[in-house]
């Protein structure tokens, strides 16, 4: 008997409304904007606002609206890519220097499906577009840090080892020189240097030892920088969640990215440029208000600011260690959350073996002491020669946001509270997971990828989809009849469901993707075919019209199940083993396949049992 349980078919209609609502986003366009987020100490407000709307009337661009978002972000949407293009260069003039501006696509989907989780299918570098960044690495930067290290491992070296020192200092030369106490062998200075760091070049006179780091080794600390930048930039986004980036080094000293379907590329431009971490440094006494006065700084004390505004208006002063007791680049992991005491926005922080005991040997001799966190961040600016040109010039921002009493030993787990909002500390959160900058980086160049090309892209795989569409509706209307007609219904519902699996998936489109589902589009009506075929033997086997359908979908079905599996196998390799365009096809061949077996098998059954399954005395079917 030819039957198909209500139960199947509520199904089929729960699938095809659920398909349909979750494939609908994709019906809205985006709109062109620019969006602007604040940088460490401001605010997006409505006086911004204002301003903002002031600066793009001066320029005479007329935006189709002006929006304060919800998460501390103003949105200019714009009637087009080339005002989007406009806009952005006027507002990074006016503002760039203390808020990041940044080219977006916005959403105009609307806010009922946003609330259940539906969303526009993201689209590959090749279809849409996207951002593109050119990024450059501060090689003076990596050479600077790595020789503060060397500095630093000296000084520590001595100490340990009780040899008796009255500095030690860098010199322009790539060389750090440390000047012996009156009466120290410098011999033996140079011989426990020599064994801890055996690749330097060391030279002896008087009571001075001289450590140069030979060229060989300067060219590699440039190389290990950007190859170790080109690793944390692909941990960063990551953590973003962005679908297929690229990422490679381009020249000597040049990282290009490419961020397909991106939908926050101010989060994305902060989060890749930013050189945020942590210090964390012991309070040193005397009075900083006179340090900072005067200039006259204790020899071991470095002044900073903190973020609380004093009395007089002005950020508080505090001196601190020079040493620093662990820093950002020693940390294992970080969280977010919220501190349970104050209620405030916190960094759970926990570091690894060298940075964990540092902490612990401090903490021990200094409980009831204070200890201050640095916030440390690297900005980029945009000033004007005196010919007016742009340059880009980038400054570090230094900043107490914490200074608490250690009230008792602790070392490799601890929370880092003073935080401004919960925003903030996800960010400094992911900075930290994915790992320091070798070396600073400043934006190049940005911009939108071809969109004029993604366009056509666009239209020319959707033209090929529709088409291999139509091609096969033809063909089988011909050849099957009432059964072409119920495949091509099977086939309008797979493809709303790839859509809808990949929209709320998340899932980025490429161009190998839109082949990808072509290709399923191609392998459905193989699966059709098979049944069609088999229906056919089973009814010139003498067979009634009603057991030939139940025995062609029967016999064929455990086929195609097979076949689609054996497929399904060889996308899953492609995904996992390939990169970027091989991964694009493979995940929409994946979404296909799983969505073909079930339109070409149990959908295409429930047609045919609901056009033929009433009819008691059946003599012949259309096929």
């Amino acid at each position: 008997m030819l039957e198909y349980g209500r139960f199947k078919y509520f199904v089929i209609l729960f699938v095809v409304l659920l398909s349909t609502l979750y494939a609908l986003p994709n019906i809205y366009p985006q709109d062109p904007s620019v969006q602007v987020t604040a940088n460490r100490g401001y605010q997006v407000d409505a006086k911004l606002k204002a301003q903002v709307e002031a600066e793009l009337g001066k320029a005479g661009i007329a935006p189709k609206a002006v929006e304060l978002e919800k998460d501390g972000e103003l949105l200019v949407r714009l009637p087009s890519v080339d005002a989007q293009t406009k806009a952005n260069d006027v507002l990074n003039a006016a503002i760039g220097e203390h808020y990041v501006v940044a080219l977006n696509l916005a959403s105009t989907v609307p806010g009922w499906l946003d609330a259940i989780g539906a969303r526009r299918m993201l689209m590959g570098l090749d279809l849409q577009g996207g951002v593109h960044f050119l990024m450059q690495v501060d090689e003076k930067a990596a050479i600077d840090k790595r020789m503060d290290a060397y500095a630093e491992d000296v000084r520590v070296l001595l100490r340990d080892n009780r040899v008796r020192y009255e500095s030690v200092e860098r010199r322009a030369n790539s060389a750090i020189v440390a000047t012996l106490a009156p009466g120290t062998d410098a011999n033996a200075a140079v011989g426990l240097i020599a064994k801890s760091m055996p690749t330097m070049q060391l030279d002896a006179s008087g009571n001075t030892v001289t450590v140069k780091v030979p060229d060989k080794e300067i060219q590699q600390i440039t190389s290990d920088a950007i190859e170790q930048n080109v690793g944390t930039l692909r941990n960063r986004i990551n953590e973003l969640g962005v679908a297929e980036p690229i990422i490679q080094r381009q020249g000597a000293d040049r990282v290009v990215v490419q961020l397909p379907g991106v939908q926050d590329t101010a989060q994305a431009k902060r989060i890749l440029g930013a050189t945020a971490t942590l210090e964390y440094r012991a309070v040193v006494d005397g009075n900083a208000y006179d340090a900072a006065r005067t200039g006259s700084v204790p020899p071991e004390a470095k002044l900073y600011y903190r973020k609380d505004i004093g009395p007089d208006g002005k950020p508080v002063p505090i001196l601190l260690n020079k040493r620093v007791i662990a820093t950002g680049d020693q940390l294992v992991d970080a969280k977010s959350l919220y501190d349970q005491q104050s209620g405030t926005p916190a960094v759970s922080v926990r570091l690894n073996g060298i940075g964990g005991q540092r902490m612990f040997d401090f903490t021990s001799e200094n409980v009831g002491k204070p200890m201050a966190v640095v916030y440390v961040e690297r900005i980029p600016e945009v000033t004007k020669d005196a010919e007016g040109n742009d340059v880009r010039t980038t400054r570090t921002s230094e900043q107490v946001i914490s200074v608490a009493t250690i009230q008792g030993v602790f070392g490799k787990e601890f929370q880092t509270t003073g935080l401004d909002s919960p925003k903030e500390a996800a960010d400094l959160a992911l900075l930290l997971r994915a790992g320091a900058l070798a070396a600073p980086m400043d934006f190049v160049e940005q911009r939108v990828v071809g969109p004029s090309l993604g366009k056509e892209n666009v239209e020319r795989g959707l033209t090929a989809v529709k088409y291999s569409f139509l091609f096969a509706l033809a063909f089988f209307l011909v050849y099957y009849r009432m059964f072409g007609l119920i495949t091509c219904i099977a086939l309008l519902i797979n493809l709303l469901m790839v859509v809808a699996v990949m929209s709320f998936l998340g899932a980025t489109l490429t161009l190998p993707g839109l082949a990808g589902i072509a290709l399923t589009v191609g392998m459905s009506v193989d699966a059709n075919v098979l049944i069609n075929e088999r229906i056919r033997e089973e009814l010139r086997a003498g067979l009634p019209p009603q057991a030939a359908i139940v025995s062609g979908y029967q016999h064929a079905s455990g086929t195609i199940v097979d076949a689609n599996l054996t497929a399904m196998l060889a996308g899953i390799a492609l995904f996992a083993f390939g990169t970027g365009p091989v991964k694009g096809f493979a995940v929409s061949l994946i979404a296909g396949i799983v969505t073909s077996m079930y339109t070409a098998v149990s959908v295409s059954l429930g047609i045919a049992t609901l056009i033929y399954g009433r009819r008691r005395k059946l003599k012949s079917i259309a096929i």
